[in-house]
């Protein structure tokens, strides 16, 4: 028989299928995963999953650990201690739980105290530890950053950190496709940024949901490593899953010489070659959805709402309820003028400043650092403003930038040069807005309070920003310099300051190094529960209050704002739930014309949101706890952002889509009228309180099987664990350099993997007599 042909695949295609371990009749996926970046604000609560069960670490050379989301970015020149340099005390207990879990997992680990420290989606593609074909995942949402080297990379859960760290797999779907194709020649003054600002703008916030988008075309090929970085880092806010650039010959050039990319010339930098040069979309390949950019269309950019959708060229004006068709969107546009404190047909250029900050995981790089210096060189920050920030997103940019004199072009403009780590961008530091301060911000996401309760944030580039500095308004960048052009890549210097702390074996070994004896250097289980499910609440029937809520694009910030996820528990975060709208600005008194104030949806177990997208922004699985810490278990809206959604299932909660029509409408004519819901799962049936059906709603049969059962995804995974080694060894065979097998000095050992015993149970503690299909 003739062989079977095979179908065109896009690059998503490729990398999921190169990672599947185990594929379910319904379309679930074990899909195994190479590379694990963790923070201090989404990883505590894993780690202590993983003692209680007795748990160790799968993959510790798979797994590179930093701090960055709220440490100071103030001088360490005094710095002895983390207890002693970090003052505030939920942030300190937060990188010390951290340091303490790294050492009893034995994994690495960039602290306050080492020069490579940095944002993780920084640091990950300086070390080479973000490579090519690979499955990257960290506990954020901004993972999707290192989609720019053809990595299928995206944001997860504190449960799914968990889940990864134990099993090195993650429980997933397959996601659609989505194309963006960029052409043309950007114009000078024209960046990265503002490409993928003004995509966003066209597509919206919700344009990408439940899809991986893949860039390409003219525009994305000519961009450097650094440029597309930056664009892929922003595809979670047009709500797609990841965002992917096919490698090419500018991504082999950037990963030579790194440190954890093989040897350039050994036998695996050349197979490795060969295979990432493979990784791009068949001709003939199928996407769901289309979308075409002319650069010719593209301005400099900047944001004047609350969402990154809001935005219009930088010769534009304020927009006005009138400006939108769609009765939600002019609602959301008066909600956001007002929160702004905007009038619309205000020119958006004589809208002054407060403070600029330029840094965050999308514009801190070496790259963003120069085009903002070319700007301010010679120039000073504006008597207006009250603070001009940079942030170097690494210790070794910030070394770079020094070594290239740039933090003496800020500093004599009047920037504060700062340490690394998130910094502005979310304000869970110190370096935060006060309320109705505006700032012009390199930053990522522009909602409500991120950079400080009361704040207004104003999205840009770096070389905006540094304009905006010099003016004090929002400025146009080609009025400072017209001579300003698109990114034309980095020099060879940035990869000789990456390498000069790299050199001998001992250096890499202390990169990503393994313990030769596995069993001496792993923590003795506090549980006699090794390789056990503890499973969590059945949920089969919920009948309770439901709130209604008419918005739309509610994110994880609004949820619950970053200054209460400080914390290392999941629990007793309810009375910070939608903290922002429950309460008066800068009181604990009650807002009286808030839903969750009102009898009696006080006791509300469901929530019912009539407009798209809720839960969009940040994969912290704050969000979720907080709304189950209140009480809700259930959320039915037309639409969600895809990592909330996911973190839901996670905490036995039940994200219900329901299409905005009559049935949603019924739904939520009932919820309004003060009266009981009564949602059957078993059945996927919404009815009234009199047993009238409402609605019928559809849910993956996986998730409605763990969730009626009370099932937990580790130990169900860990009954796959024969399927997890075999992967594993055809992975080391295929892609050995993944193992570290081609430049760590240790590699004659083998790569490091922890065997799991896997025990699954029900909620009761009853071992079951047949292993469970996940």
């Amino acid at each position: 028989m003739p062989s079977a042909v095979k179908p065109p695949q896009t690059l998503y295609d490729k990398v999921f299928q190169d990672h599947i371990v185990e594929e379910q009749k319904d379309g679930s996926v074990l899909l195994y995963i190479d590379r694990h970046l963790v923070h201090e604000v989404t990883s505590p609560q894993a780690f202590e999953g993983l003692k209680n069960a007795g748990r160790r670490v799968r993959r510790p050379d798979c797994t590179l650990a930093t701090v960055d989301h709220n440490i100071p970015t103030s001088s360490r020149k005094n710095l002895t201690t983390t207890e002693k340099f970090i003052e505030e005390a939920d942030s300190r207990t937060q990188v010390t739980t951290l340091e303490q879990n790294v050492k009893d997992f034995d994994l690495t680990y960039f602290g306050l105290d080492d020069k490579r420290q940095g944002i993780v989606h920084i640091i990950g593609p300086e070390q080479g530890f973000t490579l090519p074909g690979t499955t990257v995942v960290c506990g954020d949402s901004h993972t999707s950053t290192h989609g720019a080297f053809g990595a299928l990379a995206f944001g997860i859960g504190t449960s799914e950190v968990e889940h990864v760290l134990a099993t090195q797999t993650i429980i997933t779907q397959r996601s659609k496709n989505m194309r963006v194709q960029v052409d043309g020649e950007l114009a000078p003054g024209v960046s990265s940024k503002d490409i993928i600002l003004h995509v966003i703008g066209v597509i919206g916030t919700a344009g990408g949901t439940g899809a991986v988008i893949e860039f390409c075309g003219s525009a994305i090929r000519s961009l450097s490593m650094e440029a597309r970085m930056s664009i892929c880092n922003m595809s979670i806010e047009a709500g797609a899953r990841a965002g992917m650039i096919a490698p090419d010959q500018i991504t082999i050039d950037y990963l030579k010489g790194k440190p954890l990319a093989p040897k350039e010339g050994s036998p695996e930098w050349k197979k490795a070659c060969a295979y990432w040069l493979s990784l791009k979309s068949d001709e003939d390949a199928k996407y769901d959805i289309d979308v075409f950019i002319d650069c010719k269309d593209i301005a400099p950019t900047v944001s004047w709402g609350t969402s990154p959708q809001d935005v219009v060229p930088i010769t534009g004006v304020v927009p006005g309820p009138d400006d939108f068709q769609d009765e939600a969107k002019k609602e959301a546009c008066r909600r956001a003028l007002k929160y702004m404190g905007l009038t619309a047909g205000t020119p958006m250029q004589e809208i002054a400043l407060d403070k600029v900050f330029i840094g965050s995981c999308t514009n801190a790089r070496i790259e963003d650092l120069r085009s903002a210096a070319r700007i301010v060189e010679g120039k000073r920050v504006a008597p207006n403003l009250k603070r001009a920030m940079i942030v170097p997103g690494s210790g070794l940019v910030k070394k770079q930038a020094e070594a290239e004199g740039l933090d003496r072009i800020f500093l004599d403009a009047g920037f504060e040069w700062r340490e690394a780590g998130c910094s502005m961008c979310l304000g869970m530091n110190p370096d935060i807005l006060s309320p109705g301060e505006r700032c012009a911000s390199t930053s990522n996401r522009n909602f409500e309070g991120r950079q400080g309760a009361g704040g207004r944030t104003h999205l840009m580039s770096p070389a905006m920003a540094a304009a905006a500095a010099i003016v004090g308004n929002l400025a146009d960048v080609r009025k400072i310099t017209p001579s300003t052009t698109q990114n034309k890549g980095s020099p060879k210097l940035e990869v000789e300051a990456h390498m000069e702390d790299l050199t001998s074996d001992e250096d890499l070994d202390r990169i990503i190094d393994a313990p030769v004896d596995q069993e001496s250097h792993h923590p003795v289980p506090t549980s006699s529960s090794t390789g056990t499910s503890a499973g969590m609440t059945k949920f089969t029937t919920l009948r309770g209050y439901a709130a209604p809520m008419d918005i739309s694009n509610i994110d994880t910030d609004a949820i619950i704002p970053k200054q209460f996820l400080k914390t290392i528990k999941r629990s007793g975060l309810g009375t910070a739930l939608f903290h922002a709208w429950r309460f008066e600005a800068g009181s604990d008194k009650e807002n009286p014309d808030f839903v969750l104030n009102k009898e009696p949806y006080r006791q509300s177990k469901i929530l019912v949101c009539t407009g798209p997208n809720f839960g969009c922004g940040s994969s912290r699985e704050h969000a979720p706890w907080a709304l189950l810490d209140f009480g809700i278990k259930c959320i039915i809206a037309p639409s969600f952002g895809d990592i909330f959604f996911n973190n839901t299932f996670k905490n036995g909660m039940l994200p219900i889509r329901l299409p905005q029509g009559p049935e949603l409408d019924a739904v939520a004519a009932e919820a309004k009228s003060g009266r009981e819901v009564e949602v059957d799962l078993p059945n996927q049936v919404i009815r009234s309180a009199d047993g009238k059906e409402l609605a019928k709603f559809e849910v993956e049969p996986f998730r409605k099987h763990c969730l009626v059962n009370g099932l937990d995804d580790i130990g169900l995974t860990m009954a796959s664990e024969d399927k997890i080694q075999s992967f594993e060894i055809r992975r080391t065979r295929e892609w050995p350099w993944l193992d570290g097998t081609g430049y760590l000095a240790r590699h004659r050992k083998g790569p490091v993997k922890i065997e799991a015993k896997a025990v699954p149970k029900t909620n009761r503690g009853e071992v079951l007599k047949e292993p469970l299909e996940w």
